[in-house]
């Protein structure tokens, strides 16, 4: 399993941006993905998503500072994936930060759980542009 992080400032205080992340609205800003469905559950959502010949959920929970999801066990290109977001005031506006543990589950976990993290980095790191650019 491999960790990753990335931070972005973004001009805009922390209850637009927070608002602003919604679990369909992050899975869209991570640009590898689309969403076919959102579903309310007792302690969360879960997001249908996919792209060609993949589809998987990805379960979403509110927490003080941000979201968590993780991609459930049954499908998806990870063996296992969770991220945290969080928001935090800064200055005038907030500091965005998002932390993901990937493991795809393969035979030699050191060169593949790095191939994995440098793709789950770059999707986050699309993902907090966008959400820049968003608020």
């Amino acid at each position: 399993m491999r960790e990753v992080e990335v931070s972005t400032f973004v001009s805009a205080p922390p209850a637009v941006v927070e608002r602003a992340l919604t679990p369909a609205s992050v899975v869209e800003y991570e640009g590898s993905f689309q969403v076919y469905d959102v579903e309310e559950t007792d302690d969360g959502w879960t997001v249908t998503a996919g792209a060609t010949g993949l589809t998987m959920q990805l379960d979403f929970e509110e927490r003080r500072d941000g979201l968590f999801y993780r991609q459930r066990s049954d499908g998806g290109p990870f063996e296992s994936m969770e991220t945290t977001l969080s928001v935090d005031p800064e200055d005038e506006g907030s500091r965005v930060t998002a932390r993901s543990s990937v493991s795809l589950g393969l035979p030699v976990s050191a060169l593949s759980d790095r191939i994995a993290a440098w793709k789950r980095r770059g999707e986050l790191e699309r993902a907090l542009d966008a959400l820049a650019e968003d608020v």
